[in-house]
């Protein structure tokens, strides 16, 4: 697939022109975010991905097929820094889902082997709040059995039922499980539907 790294930016005057739909990824640390975006987009290290939680400190800017912007979010929770900077990024977030005028939706995404944890509660209350569409992706299902992934799924789902309303699709980055339906919900919120020519 036709993807190219834009820039990282900290400020909202770094963003690059708001002139194409665009997605985001959001989630915890760790939460396998860089490895989602690798397989949807079909590139091993595009977005990069460590086993140190934290590692993404800046927005990244991703152009696909020069039709719209994929934008990796610092991850969020239990990351080994210091608590100035995680207030930071929890401003320049802010920042940026507050103000993105061609935000369509973020991607919100979970461990299936864990719980809600307040955090994910809260991003999904304040996306709910300013009217931004979450997509819920639960990940790492090839670190269950598939009985297990289907009954974390429904537990998951009860307990996401208070703060949203999409159908979580479950992924694995080993299997791409999932990976069709998360681009089937990515290209109707961005409203991109003559996308074909480009090998999903």
């Amino acid at each position: 697939m036709d993807i190219a790294f834009l820039k990282s930016a900290f400020r909202e005057d770094h963003y690059p022109p708001a002139d194409k739909p665009e997605v985001a990824f959001a989630g915890r640390s760790n939460v396998g975010k860089s490895s989602l975006i690798n397989v949807l987009v079909s590139r091993k290290k595009i977005a990069r991905t460590s086993s140190t939680p934290g590692r993404t400190q800046a927005i990244n800017f991703f152009c696909v097929a020069n039709r719209f912007y994929v934008v990796d979010l610092p991850g969020y929770g239990f990351a080994r820094v210091p608590l100035k900077i995680k207030r930071s990024w929890g401003k320049m977030v802010e920042t940026y889902l507050r103000g993105r005028p061609n935000l369509k939706a973020v991607v919100v995404i979970l461990d299936i082997r864990r719980d809600l944890t307040p955090e994910d509660r809260n991003l999904l209350e304040w996306l709910n709040h300013f009217g931004i569409r979450a997509l819920v992706v639960l990940t790492k299902a090839d670190k269950v059995s598939r009985q297990q992934a289907t009954s974390r799924a429904r537990l998951l789902r009860d307990q996401l039922a208070s703060v949203s309303t999409d159908e979580p699709t479950v992924f694995s980055a080993k299997s791409r499980e999932g990976r069709k339906e998360i681009w089937g919900k990515i290209l109707q919120a961005i409203q991109i539907e003559d996308f074909q020519g480009h090998r999903l």
